[in-house]
């Protein structure tokens, strides 16, 4: 089990709140010796989810979390909101899926950025999406 060494949650209420999210989780990366590639993925991928959150769930929040397993660190982000939810998880993790009118690459290439994937949803109940990204040494 990783050891929770620093967290913060950040609301996502705006596209400006957007801009945050990809500011923090660049420098909690940048903090944690992210390569510069690692950085990419990690803030690619928080900059999908934020923007779901937006689209999708009209509002909600970020955890973001610095995790100590044995020898490693990583950082954790967990996307929340309370939306209308995802009916179909499978079919909304294949490319090209979309029920806006993104490319709809949103979730299955945050699954792809991350080294764990966890997703969370249901009609009327809205979504949780964690992805955590370990610094590879």
């Amino acid at each position: 089990m990783a050891a929770i060494l620093k967290n913060e949650t950040l609301p996502i209420k705006s596209s400006s709140d957007i801009v945050k999210v990809r500011q923090f989780a660049r420098e909690w990366a940048v903090s944690l010796g992210f390569s510069l590639v690692e950085q990419t993925k990690v803030v690619t991928a928080a900059s999908e989810l934020a923007r779901n959150v937006l689209d999708y769930g009209g509002s909600g929040k970020v955890e973001l979390e610095v995790l100590q397993n044995e020898l490693r660190q990583g950082l954790k982000l967990t996307f929340a909101d309370q939306g209308p939810g995802i009916a179909d998880l499978e079919q909304a993790l294949k490319d090209g899926f979309t029920t806006g009118s993104g490319m709809g690459l949103g979730l299955g290439g945050a699954k792809r950025l991350a080294n764990e994937f966890e997703i969370d949803s249901a009609p009327g109940r809205g979504t949780k999406v964690s992805i955590t990204r370990w610094r590879n040494s």
